[in-house]
């Protein structure tokens, strides 16, 4: 796969097939209709291409916006490279390509600068400054210009319509085991190992503080992970259970991403790892002890293992 940032300056001199989209988390839904952009394009020869964009519109329309993503720019662009996609064009969004309309859009962008001979549109996807403009108005403008405007239809699972907002809600209900269900992989993040209160060294269970790399990561919801660790140098991945939360039993605490890497001694601070949530076994809870808390994470523990084990 190409990847092209576009500039005033870009032209794409073969007939092409597009679908556009913010394509965040790069699901089951994106995935079938990027394999219709991949057939159509095949089948007459022509380039495959997804349009997507450097950051989120909203920022940009509404500068307090804060994003959150299942999957920040770089990690989207690797996983469109595995879809079959020929070139992913980047946009730069910017104040004045909010102001452009579908059909300037379509005009300037598709059909002048990626020369788009047919547009596949996901079920519910809306592009340029009139949002309130249809499927139909977009095949009316592509007559006009020469593009011909297709509609995908959605994706159901048995766990529902795969789109980004299920899987961010899905996330913030800790539904990890589902959302793997409709990315087609673990949800995961990249992010640092930093200090922390080494509390769980004096339990038995001795802990990695993660520091998500981005701000605009999702976490999910409070609790106790089964999780796998990778760490970006050796690409060697581990299995662990993790916390996400206030840490109650010792007090009031900002919150703290803290994994119990298991059978791991290795000193790491400072390094790059991926996080692969698997699955959600409880609450965080507030116990009555420190020793009551020992307890309950050797149960989790054992929880936690029966868990991966299954996976082998």
């Amino acid at each position: 796969m190409t990847t092209l940032y576009l500039t005033p300056e870009t032209k794409q001199l073969q007939p092409s097939v597009a679908t556009i989209g913010f394509f965040d988390g790069v699901h089951l839904g994106h995935q079938h209709v990027l394999k219709q952009v991949v057939e159509h394009a095949h089948r007459r020869q022509w380039t495959s291409i997804a349009i997507t964009f450097d950051v989120h519109p909203r920022v940009v329309v509404q500068p307090n916006f804060t994003p959150e993503l299942i999957t920040p720019l770089e990690e989207k662009l690797h996983l469109l490279s595995h879809t079959g996609i020929d070139v992913t064009a980047v946009l730069p969004f910017s104040a004045e390509m909010a102001q452009l309309s579908a059909f300037r859009f379509m005009q300037t962008i598709l059909k002048e600068q990626l020369n788009v001979q047919q547009l596949i549109i996901g079920y519910d996807n809306r592009f340029g400054k009139q949002s309130g403009e249809t499927f139909e108005d977009y095949v009316r403008f592509g007559a006009e210009l020469g593009i011909e405007v297709l509609l995908s239809t959605p994706f159901d699972t048995p766990q529902g319509r795969a789109s980004s907002s299920t899987i961010r809600k899905m996330l913030h209900n800790g539904e990890v085991d589902v959302v793997q269900q409709l990315l087609s992989r673990p949800y995961s993040f990249l992010g640092k190992v930093v200090h922390g209160y080494q509390e769980g060294r004096k339990l038995g269970f001795p802990t990695a503080n993660i520091e998500p790399k981005y701000s605009t990561t999702i976490l999910p919801k409070e609790g106790v992970y089964a999780v796998q660790i990778e760490l970006s140098a050796t690409h060697k991945r581990y299995n662990g259970m993790l916390n996400i939360g206030n840490r109650p039993t010792y007090g009031t605490f900002k919150q703290t991403i803290e994994v119990h890497i298991f059978d791991f001694n290795e000193e790491i601070y400072d390094s790059e790892v991926r996080v692969f949530f698997i699955e959600r076994v409880r609450d965080e809870v507030k116990f009555s002890s420190v020793e009551q808390l020992k307890e309950q994470l050797v149960a989790d523990k054992k929880r936690v293992e029966q868990i991966l084990n299954s996976l082998k």
